[in-house]
């Protein structure tokens, strides 16, 4: 999967000092940054998702005019991107010395990776279709040279890492939109009860009542893992 596009680096470097007087916040405003709209921007987008982070609200949440967002960013898709990356920085396991437990660093980066996922959860539907930022594209390199030095061949690394990837994505984005409530589990099993000669295996193994979201994606894990074991 190829990023579409590496920021608008060239042309933000090229803003030095500060913005023109008349692009410039209120003055009972704490002064606009680059940071600031980012943070704000991850707010908004907690609180009302994609479709509610426009530059207008964005700014109104700022205490800026619309206009001057612009000195700091070009438009609405580098916000995106900003944001996106901000919410996924990987600060590493706490033990900071290599250990020679490549999995357990390999479940680390992944858990976490789905945990800020899911402090987000606006970022699991954004990620697969937003351009890869300096923070996922080092998720990926620490995650690809853990696997190598584990013994993965060069020739099956993309495949390990692009079936980690679906994992992780394809759990957080169920999790995240699977919000039954324990009664509707509860009726949903009991439909399975009635028609159990239809499907026989999935309610004798009660699928609708099994909600340890942790505990699965943590044993789905450990199956992926099984398989990229060099054998």
């Amino acid at each position: 999967m190829a990023a579409k596009r590496s920021g608008a680096q060239s042309k933000r470097s090229q803003r030095t000092g500060a913005a023109p007087q008349s692009a410039q916040e209120p003055r009972s405003e704490p002064p606009l940054s680059l940071e600031r709209i980012v943070a704000t921007a991850v707010e908004l987008l907690d609180a009302e998702g994609v479709d509610g982070l426009k530059m207008r609200r964005l700014a109104d949440r700022l205490g800026a005019g619309a206009m001057s967002l612009y000195w700091h960013v070009d438009n609405k898709e580098e916000v995106f991107d900003l944001a996106l990356d901000s919410v996924l920085e990987y600060r590493g396991p706490p033990d900071i010395v290599q250990s020679q437990d490549w999995r357990g660093e390999v479940v680390h980066m992944l858990e976490d990776w789905r945990a800020s996922m899911l402090r987000h959860p606006w970022s699991a539907s954004l990620l697969p279709r937003r351009a890869l930022g300096p923070n996922i594209l080092l998720r990926l390199e620490l995650l690809s040279k853990t696997l190598s030095r584990a013994g993965v061949a060069d020739a099956d690394l993309n495949v390990a890492i692009w079936s980690l990837w679906n994992y992780v994505i394809g759990a957080t984005a169920t999790r995240a939109s699977f919000d039954l409530s324990d009664e509707d589990r509860a009726a949903g099993q009991q439909r399975l009860t009635r028609l159990s000669e239809r499907y026989p295996t999935i309610e004798r193994s009660r699928l609708l009542l099994d909600n340890d979201w942790d505990g699965v994606f943590r044993k789905g894990l450990d199956f992926l893992l099984d398989g990229l074991t060099p054998r």
